[in-house]
């Protein structure tokens, strides 16, 4: 192992090299490594034609030259291998551009390809993504119009379908960690999430490739118990000189032994808005002692609701990243969690995932189609990835989808307990067919998984036919706030209801004691049903 410079670790880069990067948006980002290619690219223009390979793109939403944006000027990047781009728009708007070649793999198969790439493996065999995109009978991971080479081939084994995500070399890595100390060994104990540090040092260290840490600082002696990464696997270290992180603003908390009380900056109460709403009603399928994880967006609303009807206790949430309990962060800070009981290797949390560790799985929506499909890794006009959804999704009991119905300068009030629809939003979500396949509804079915499709005026359930509309929001009409803003016409229940009137209030729903002692559905929606039988029979 040997310190070096910034600019001597950019001059170890050739042109058409692998270059891996550890990222998780605003989370364990070699910044300065970036900012630095960055700057001797602009100059010289080599090193050229990077094959770049992240699980998910580093960025910030309210900062532009960072993560991402750093690798944008033309012959810099000749190809992209991500999970999720989301947060560098410029990045994104690159890819959509067709500037260079990208492909998009669940961020489960991404960490797992990894470790086949250490194994000396000729890949990751799995069922994971099968009639999604990233299935070759559909478009086989391939995110734009230039991206022609097959990543993933679909193999039958024993009369059982499989995809097989092919394994590459990796010439050079940039890692952020913690810490090294003297003798070479790298800590990350002080990083939020623990990631793919370990698998990407691994996998670039038996490629031959050159292993690069990114460190904040120098320590005499780190415990053995504490090395992530040894010595051996490390050629290089850059002690960074400066600390631009964008995430510092929340990593400066000590997030794990901040309690769960009440705090204004992530879990202060929700003024009552669609996106409450979308996920006050996901909030009433939960159970006490589930497992569940949250998506970014609405679906982060969740925990808000659980800790406001003080409910939180009762579950475990889980993020993809490893978190296990407290609240998850949102934005830039996705992918921690307020108060985490345990903060696992990401990797490990999906192989639970795989497995069917999770209860339920509340996620978002961006698109879904009359079959029941699901679109959020490429819409309007947009190139997200699919990042740990389709691992999610995929395996996971029961699936809540939540969003709200239309998007674009939607506007909605609660008046009195019911929706009202000011301003119509100008995208349709629920279309004939997605742009994208994220989440298959025919694996669901054959699978036998319980799925729902919560918006703030309507709430559906998948079944062998297709999509039933089971409940509307009160002060909602069915034929002009519902079935005229679908592409497609769902079947209607013959138990057609309204949702609880207690999902529009104000106040909190208080239903916690509830909860605690009896399946949700059973305990509030049945003892409900007659009341909103009635009223919806009076209202519609």
């Amino acid at each position: 192992m040997r310190f070096i410079s910034e600019q001597d670790a950019i001059d170890l880069i050739n042109d058409n090299d692998t270059l891996a990067v550890s990222s998780s948006i605003g989370w364990s980002v070699p910044e300065v490594l970036l900012a630095k290619l960055e700057e001797v690219y602009h100059k010289t223009k080599h090193p050229s034609n990077l094959t770049l390979s992240m699980g998910i793109v580093p960025g910030a939403f309210n900062y532009d030259n960072v993560g991402g944006n750093h690798l944008i000027e033309k012959g810099l990047v000749g190809k992209l291998i991500t999970s999720h781009v989301g947060s560098s728009k410029k990045l994104e708007k690159c890819i959509l551009n067709n500037q260079f070649p990208t492909y998009t793999v669940p961020l489960g198969v991404y960490g797992k390809l990894l470790r086949a790439i250490s194994a000396g493996d000729m890949g990751y065999l799995t069922n994971i993504g099968l009639n999604t995109f990233a299935d070759p009978r559909v478009s086989g991971c391939k995110a734009n119009s230039v991206s022609d080479e097959e990543i993933v081939e679909l193999v039958n084994i024993n009369g059982v379908d499989q995809l097989l995500y092919k394994s590459f070399p990796i010439n050079i890595c940039f890692i952020k960690a913690s810490c090294v100390d003297k003798s070479g060994n790298v800590s990350i104990s002080d990083e939020v999430i623990k990631g793919e540090q370990k698998e990407l040092a691994a996998a670039t260290h038996n490629s031959n490739g050159i292993v690069i840490i990114e460190v904040n600082k120098v320590v005499k002696k780190i415990k053995p118990s504490e090395v992530a990464i040894h010595k051996s696997l490390v050629d290089y270290v850059v002690v960074a000189k400066s600390d631009n992180c964008y995430s510092r603003e929340y990593s400066n908390y000590t997030l794990s032994k901040i309690c769960r009380k009440k705090n204004k900056n992530f879990v202060g109460n929700d003024k009552l808005n669609s996106r409450k709403i979308c996920a006050r009603r996901a909030f009433l399928e939960l159970e006490c002692n589930d497992v569940v994880n949250l998506g970014v967006g609405v679906p982060e609303g969740v925990a808000v609701v659980a800790h406001e009807e003080k409910f939180l206790n009762k579950l475990t949430l889980s993020i993809e990243m490893g978190p296990l309990g407290g609240i998850p962060l949102g934005g830039q800070a996705f992918g921690a969690s307020l108060g985490a009981e345990a903060i696992m290797n990401s990797i490990y949390t999906m192989d639970l995932y795989d497995g069917g560790y999770l209860d339920v799985a509340i996620l978002g929506l961006a698109e879904v189609d009359k079959i029941g499909n699901v679109n959020v890794s490429k819409f309007n006009g947009r190139i997200a990835g699919p990042g740990g959804f389709i691992n999610i999704s995929q395996s996971t009991k029961k699936i809540i989808f939540v969003g709200t119905f239309t998007s674009v300068s939607l506007k909605e009030n609660v008046i009195d307990q019911k929706l009202v629809i000011e301003k119509e939003g100008k995208v349709k979500k629920f279309k004939d067919t997605v742009d994208q396949i994220t989440f298959s509804a025919k694996s669901a079915i054959d699978n036998k998984q319980e799925v729902l499709y919560v918006t703030e005026r309507a709430v559906f359930k998948l079944t062998n036919e297709g999509l039933v509309l089971i409940e509307i929001a009160p002060g909602i009409d069915l034929d002009k706030d519902i079935l005229s803003q679908m592409e497609f016409k769902p079947l209607v229940s013959d138990e057609l209801s309204l949702m609880e009137s207690k999902i529009f209030s104000k106040e909190p729903m208080c239903v916690g004691n509830e909860l605690n002692k009896l399946k949700i559905i059973d305990n509030i929606r049945n003892s409900f049903k007659i009341k909103r039988k009635k009223l919806f029979i009076q209202k519609v």
